[in-house]
């Protein structure tokens, strides 16, 4: 299969390029290159068969030619970010990246697999059953609200000759070229190898389901690759049954690898009032060849390994090599990056 993947110059990218290299698919990436030179090259890293530099607002119209899926993960990627211009999240996220997959059904694009995340059941707090694909929606975020939006959207679009498939990742951790810093496990990682304390910034108690990137990218991977009536207008939550954690359960994990470091619940308003647990039995029963391979302990310990013989202080882990909101913000303040998101050449 010919498969243009959006966003191929993110965190998940070139995991998801490297898997389908290995399946013997050509590809063709397609990115804006807001984190083009924040590139840490990782194991076995590839690039597309053919590499397209472009805001999904305003993209050549041959970037459709021969492909027969799509693997969108191009979007403004977190929360801190979905906040700098939640206008602009929208326009991006959801007008943009609807009005792409239009265009694509138009040119005889079959398969549309979306990236799209957990945080859309949001606020969702305890429950005495994990959340189901059938779940309702409670969206704190306009990152999470676009993702919303962007699936009803896709369900308008589907027939039987466009086939959109929704693959509700839950948060991601893992190293990739572009390994983050602000995702909960690196992040209080980092914070412990430079203050020998693991701090937990609100009280511990919200859950949150945990996934890694490798298995982020199997499942997008086994969703393009799937019979049609598998796949067809499904959506899948992707992460392993025993990927459910409160935070405070994250940062004792992270201690122990660490030796037992102390942690310090601080307790603080984060405003962040996600907390959320899934079920993950649909995509692990249903989805042809997904079997999630990796368990926290093994991915702290890969970012760990990843870490290793590498210089840490505060200043470098909150630099703009890895944390996204960050490199935007240098970006227009050098003037190369407007208020619409826009690169300026």
């Amino acid at each position: 299969m010919k498969i243009l993947v959006t966003g191929h110059l993110g965190f998940i990218g070139p995991v998801v390029l490297r898997m389908l290299h290995e399946k013997g698919h050509e590809t063709v990436g397609m990115d804006v290159g807001y984190f083009r030179e924040n590139a840490k090259p990782w194991e076995n890293s590839v690039k597309p068969h053919t590499e397209v530099i472009s805001d999904i607002r305003e993209y050549p119209k041959n970037i459709f030619d021969g492909v027969d899926g799509i693997i969108h993960l191009c979007a403004i990627s977190n929360d801190p970010m979905g906040q700098l211009n939640p206008g602009v999240t929208n326009k991006i996220n959801f007008e943009a990246s609807i009005a792409f997959a239009e265009e694509a059904r138009a040119k005889g694009v079959s398969r549309f697999v979306f990236a799209s995340s957990c945080s859309i059941y949001g606020n969702a707090g305890w429950s005495e059953k994990p959340l189901d694909e059938t779940a309702s929606f409670n969206p704190v975020s306009a990152y999470a609200v676009s993702k919303v939006n962007m699936e009803a959207g896709l369900i308008s679009l589907a027939t039987d000759n466009f086939s959109p498939t929704f693959m509700r990742n839950a948060t991601a951790y893992g190293v990739s070229d572009r390994t983050r810093l602000d995702l909960v496990v690196a992040n209080l990682i980092a914070y412990g190898l430079v203050t020998k304390k693991v701090k937990v910034m609100s009280d511990g108690t919200p859950w949150r389901p945990l996934t890694h990137i490798e298995d982020i990218a199997m499942g997008a991977v086994c969703a393009i690759e799937a019979d049609r009536e598998v796949v067809h207008n499904q959506a899948f939550n992707i992460g392993r049954s025993d990927a459910n954690y409160r935070v405070i359960d994250i940062a004792n994990k992270i201690s122990a690898a660490l030796g037992g470091l102390e942690v310090e619940v601080l307790g603080v308003d984060t405003n962040d009032t996600r907390s959320y647990q899934v079920d993950f039995s649909k995509a692990l029963n249903t989805l042809p060849g997904f079997k999630p391979e990796w368990d926290l302990e093994r991915g702290i310990q890969q970012i760990l390994d990843w870490f290793h013989g590498r210089e840490i202080t505060e200043d470098i882990i909150q630099s703009r090599d890895f944390i996204r909101i960050n490199q935007l913000q240098y970006l227009q303040n050098a003037g190369k990056l407007n208020q619409e998101l826009e690169l300026r050449s």
